[in-house]
């Protein structure tokens, strides 16, 4: 593959099935923001800068770390102001493992969520 990305790979009895690791990125992203009280994925000048560089940034705020099948992914949230910090949390955790593992069929051996802001709503 001459696209520089890193890939995947499910075996089957017909071929190979190559998943790239934007893709499961990607599928987290989504799946962090339907979970009600995130306000947002945490992003940071580094990233923003290497994506401006042309360096692989392949999700915002998503880190992913492959072990042979295996998934490890961080991510890091901004959480709206009201919600149980712990509790949105965990359902981040949840959404991610179930997206990532009904989608690819690849194992999420864990998540680890870091809650760096509450985003608190302007009074208007």
């Amino acid at each position: 593959m001459a696209d520089n990305k890193e890939y995947l790979i499910q075996g089957h009895e017909d071929g190979t099935i190559l998943i790239s690791e934007e893709v499961i990125c990607t599928i987290a992203a989504a799946a962090v923001m339907e979970v009600e009280g995130v306000a947002s994925l945490n992003t940071n000048i580094g990233s923003d800068l290497a994506e401006i560089l042309g360096v692989k940034n392949m999700g915002k705020g998503i880190k992913l770390t492959v072990e042979e099948n295996n998934v490890t992914i961080d991510c890091s949230v901004v959480l709206e102001y009201g919600y149980d910090v712990v509790e949105v949390a965990k359902n981040v955790q949840q959404s991610i493992k179930n997206a990532v593992e009904s989608m690819t069929g690849f194992q999420v051996l864990r998540v680890d969520v870091s809650v760096s802001a509450v985003a608190v709503a302007k009074k208007k």
